[in-house]
């Protein structure tokens, strides 16, 4: 396999710390195989690009995933599904023109602050769209009113080994999600991966892949709130378990 490092640069999550990137640089007929095998060694999808963070001086950044036959609903959740019980969900290939718009407002006034703002039609499509993978479309409906969109990678099962040691298995990766402000009460977010979790049992995957938990950064603190998980650390997968009350 071949790898590119990139420059350093500001890091997104910790304003103190420079951020450097290991991409996958191989030309590859069956990249979507090679996803599926790379994600188990931390590796993440942005747009086409396939990377993992490999700085200098940190290892804060470190991949989060559920093995849904195991995870349970915590109170706070349960509560969460209750919440938006009145809410439907479609899971679809097909990209909508609703989703810029919902995307666009969604950023602008709760994301003004990020690398992600200012948001334009571009940089959506250049960080969702993939010409190696389709990925699929969690839609959340209130009514007949779309309110959130978890855009979801699904990789394929594949029981041989390959050269990571690793096994290649069917997971769901969630992408990104982005829902309507006036929501926001109803903790959409942490709903919308209850959904990928759900959605996964029902299809029958080992996996929900959450991307990078950061250490430090609270706004990713939420990947730690769905147990058991297990977080890829000295590569190596390691389960946490629910802590005693």
């Amino acid at each position: 396999m071949k790898f590119g490092i990139t420059q350093s640069f500001s890091c997104s999550y910790l304003p103190d710390e420079q951020e450097r990137l290991l991409v996958y640089a191989e030309e590859d007929p069956f990249l979507s195989s090679r996803y599926s095998q790379l994600i188990q060694a931390g590796f993440r999808r942005s747009g086409e690009q396939i990377y993992r963070p490999h700085c200098v001086n940190c290892s804060k950044c470190q991949s989060v995933r559920i093995p849904v036959d195991v995870f349970v609903p915590s109170r706070s959740q349960k509560r969460v599904l209750k919440q938006n019980s009145s809410l439907s969900v479609r899971f679809t290939n097909t990209i909508s023109a609703e989703y810029y718009p919902l995307y666009e407002r969604y950023i602008t006034e709760r994301h003004s602050d990020g690398s992600m703002y200012p948001p334009s039609q571009v940089q959506f499509d250049n960080f969702i769209k993939c010409t190696w993978m389709s990925p699929f479309y969690l839609e959340a409906y209130d009514g007949d009113k779309l309110v959130a969109v978890a855009v979801t990678d699904v990789l394929e099962d594949n029981t041989s080994p390959d050269t990571l040691g690793t096994v290649r298995h069917s997971a769901l990766s969630a992408l990104y999600t982005f829902f309507d402000p006036d929501y926001s009460a109803s903790s959409s977010g942490t709903w919308m991966i209850l959904m990928q979790i759900e959605q996964a049992k029902l299809a029958e995957h080992q996996y929900v892949y959450l991307g990078y938990y950061v250490e430090g950064c609270q706004k990713m603190s939420y990947k730690h709130k769905f147990y058991p998980f297990e977080q890829f650390i000295d590569n190596q997968w390691c389960l946490f378990t629910k802590k005693p009350a």
